[in-house]
């Protein structure tokens, strides 16, 4: 049995690594890569991917397949690192696909929706890091923790979350057209009682 805390020593290549989502916010990506290549030595480096380790799942054929840190993964893809120390926070392999797949999703390992917010097949999650699709309210939620909006939370796929929120009530050519703005309405909205459901919500009360 593998000790679930345990990394994994072997660098695996970032380029193997397998997605258990179907997006990524790109501006989350974008600031990513600016941490990468603020580590300017290769001392420094090592020493950065030692700090953020990538969780996954070992699945059939022992693939690593991520069960967080995508957009680090990204970032580290498209900046030309090769390997990446992970951690395996399970071992599935002995799994066929089909129930592999059934146990991600029902252990919140697992986030089948695309960027419009719609529940896809398995299908449709991609082979490849490089093949992960940008959400631009994914952004706005990474944005949104990062101004205090709410505050970080342990349920699965949080932010996720607060990207479908604000995709109902923020229009995606707004986004788009002017991020600033669409940070202003986020933040409001952050704040209202419409939230308060949400993992983290730190709004208002009236105690």
């Amino acid at each position: 049995m593998i000790d679930p805390r345990e990394p994994i020593v072997t660098p695996v290549p970032v380029e193997e690594l397998r997605p258990t989502q179907i997006t990524v916010g790109m501006r989350e990506v974008a600031l990513k890569r600016q941490m990468i290549r603020a580590q300017d030595a290769k001392k420094k480096t090592g020493t950065f991917l030692g700090k953020h380790m990538v969780p996954v799942v070992l699945g059939p054929k022992n693939r690593n397949y991520v069960t967080d840190h995508h957009h680090l993964a990204r970032a580290l893809l498209e900046e030309g690192v090769k390997d990446v120390l992970v951690t395996v926070i399970s071992d599935l392999s002995a799994l066929d696909k089909d129930a592999f797949l059934f146990v991600l999703d029902n252990r919140g390992w697992m986030h089948p929706f695309d960027e419009n917010g719609r529940r896809r097949d398995y299908s449709a999650i991609p082979k490849t890091i490089g093949e992960l699709v940008d959400d631009p309210y994914r952004s706005v939620a990474g944005e949104l923790r990062r101004l205090g909006g709410y505050a970080k939370d342990t349920t699965p796929f949080s932010e996720f979350i607060w990207a479908d929120f604000l995709r109902r009530r923020i229009d995606r050519s707004a986004v788009e057209k002017n991020f600033d703005k669409a940070m202003k309405d986020a933040l409001t909205l952050a704040r209202s009682k419409d939230a308060d459901y949400l993992p983290g919500w730190c709004g208002p009360t009236d105690d």
